[in-house]
């Protein structure tokens, strides 16, 4: 069982993700996949450097996470993400079998959970994770506001 205090610190090592991005000028999102209390894959967004629009963070840490456990099946799994999932990443998460979703902060534009549809409810997924929000909010809104304030410098 997860103690209380284990979905901050995981949030917090997105967070650390996110912060790797903003330093490349990417949209600073993060995430870690969790296994057994234990950190299994993590990354930021790659989709400017890499030139590649799939390079979402969540898409690589599936990658990777399924890579490590030689498994696409990642049903003990759960996904730390600083901002909501888009449409294509709750897809990848929904057919990966993620147990969990915890993220950080709503995001208006593309957040697919509850910013602009409901994508469990609206839509025939594969499967439902459970879904947890505005974990360590505040710090992720801040990274989040300040990369889009210095690109409308």
């Amino acid at each position: 069982m997860m103690k209380k205090d284990d979905s901050h610190k995981f949030m917090k090592m997105a967070i650390l993700q996110a912060k790797q991005a903003f330093a490349i000028d990417e949209v600073p999102i993060g995430a870690v996949i969790v296994k057994n209390h234990q950190i299994i894959a993590k990354s930021h967004n790659r989709t400017i450097i890499d030139h590649n629009p799939l390079n979402h963070c969540e898409l690589i840490a599936l990658q990777q996470a399924s890579k490590k456990l030689l498994s696409w099946r990642l049903d003990d799994c759960d996904i730390y993400i600083t901002a909501e999932p888009c449409a294509m990443c709750l897809g990848a998460i929904s057919m990966a079998r993620i147990k969990k979703i915890y993220y950080a902060v709503a995001e208006p534009k593309f957040g697919a959970i509850e910013s602009n549809q409901n994508f469990f409810k609206n839509y025939p997924a594969y499967f439902k994770p459970e879904i947890y929000s505005a974990i360590n909010e505040e710090e992720s809104r801040e990274l989040l506001q300040m990369f889009f304030q210095k690109k409308r410098l």
